[in-house]
């Protein structure tokens, strides 16, 4: 009968215990100053908004917005309606539009980025670029629905674009 010794696995835990508390004396523990909420929409891109939109207005019964241009983002949007949450559909608007480069990746459209509720957007910037998180813009823009946005960089969201918007 072979004799298994816990040894190593004590001296480990005990390696690590340590270092959890050397880690956490270390930190400051300070209240933040912005809250997250729910998530306000998923975006997807598609290279025909009106059939996307179609789509969710005639065959699955959802409320639908008309397609309304926002230039300073270079997009079409229509915002489709899921009780507490929306889908926004994004289509390119002019030759420099981000949406054009994402469909020229992704012929048939998909997933753009998901959108999360903030109650102070000028705090979260500060707090996430103090974590090392990177934003897309120095200074929140206005979006779609005329409150202040701005875009995480996907590479610090787990490959997801993230934008927040303040409520």
């Amino acid at each position: 009968m072979a004799y298994l010794s816990f040894q190593p696995l004590r001296q480990f835990s005990r390696i690590v215990t340590q270092q959890c508390r050397v880690f956490h004396s270390h930190q400051k523990l300070t209240a933040a100053k912005w809250n997250i909420g729910k998530i306000n929409h998923v975006a997807i891109a598609t290279p025909d908004i009106e059939k996307a939109a179609s789509m969710f207005r005639d065959v699955l019964g959802a409320k639908v917005s008309e397609k309304n241009p926002q230039p300073e983002h270079g997009v079409y949007t229509v915002f489709v309606e899921l009780g507490e949450t929306k889908i926004e559909l994004l289509n390119p608007l002019g030759s420099k539009s981000p949406i054009q480069n994402f469909l020229d990746k992704n012929k048939s459209g998909g997933m753009h980025h998901i959108c999360i509720e903030v109650d102070d957007i000028t705090e979260a910037m500060k707090d996430l670029k103090s974590k090392g998180v990177r934003l897309l813009s120095e200074e929140a823009k206005i979006g779609a629905h005329g409150k202040p946005v701005v875009f995480l960089h996907p590479k610090d969201c787990n490959g997801v674009l993230v934008e927040l918007e303040q409520v």
